[in-house]
């Protein structure tokens, strides 16, 4: 998979349920966060988010919010959107499609939300036809590659810098193993589209994620 954009497959699939980007001309970002909670990085995270006023999208595993439900209460207090990351983090290319849809419903007994996130971006296509008519997948148009240990932080820093446009879903990772590359490059790329006059909204304000299958 590349490093820091997704498959062209992905990006011709329909974007009434899935989305790789918000087709937008405004200076606007979605950050997003995957692998969560875990405690000593996302309250760090939270910390970084609040001092510069950012608003982001938590894409959470069920097993980590059963486990650290202080922390993921956090996240909602701070007024972040959630997502579904499944409940134990599964490979959906090495998952049988049933069980997979049951671990994405286990972890939604743990939140309410309508984005789900595919871990490591593999699903089948069994597996989004069962799911597609009640998640919108969200995939992204820039990954930072945080939880990569062959790249530097500089590097990291260097791919959502130059990859970020109007409208890209930027995938950061709030966990141990990307904690030094992130805490790196997570605020100097805050601080430069800042800088630049951008803002950074949750998915589920984007006009897109509020369409007619998603409203209740």
């Amino acid at each position: 998979m590349n490093a820091v954009r997704p498959p062209f497959f992905f990006r011709i699939l329909s974007p009434e349920y899935l989305l790789c980007s918000v087709p937008t001309q405004e200076k606007v970002l979605y950050l997003t966060f995957d692998d969560g909670p875990v405690p000593g990085i996302t309250p760090e995270v939270l910390r970084i988010l609040q001092e510069r006023n950012v608003m982001a999208t938590f894409f959470v595993v069920g097993e980590n919010v059963k486990k650290h439900p202080d922390v993921f209460r956090l996240i909602i207090a701070a007024g972040h959107a959630v997502g579904n990351h499944t409940f134990h983090h599964l490979n959906g290319w090495k998952t049988p499609p049933a069980m997979y849809v049951e671990d994405v419903m286990r972890c939604n007994e743990y939140l309410t939300t309508k984005l789900f996130r595919p871990p490591y971006g593999r699903f089948t296509p069994s597996q989004y036809y069962l799911l597609r008519k009640q998640y919108r997948f969200i995939l992204w148009s820039v990954l930072s590659g945080d939880y990569n240990r062959k790249i530097t932080p500089e590097q990291c820093l260097s791919n959502v810098l130059e990859n970020s446009v109007p409208g890209s879903i930027i995938v950061f990772h709030d966990s141990l193993k990307a904690k030094d590359k992130l805490l790196y490059a997570l605020p100097r790329f805050l601080d430069h589209f800042l800088g630049e006059g951008y803002r950074f909204e949750r998915l589920s304000d984007s006009e897109i994620a509020k369409s007619e299958m998603f409203k209740s």
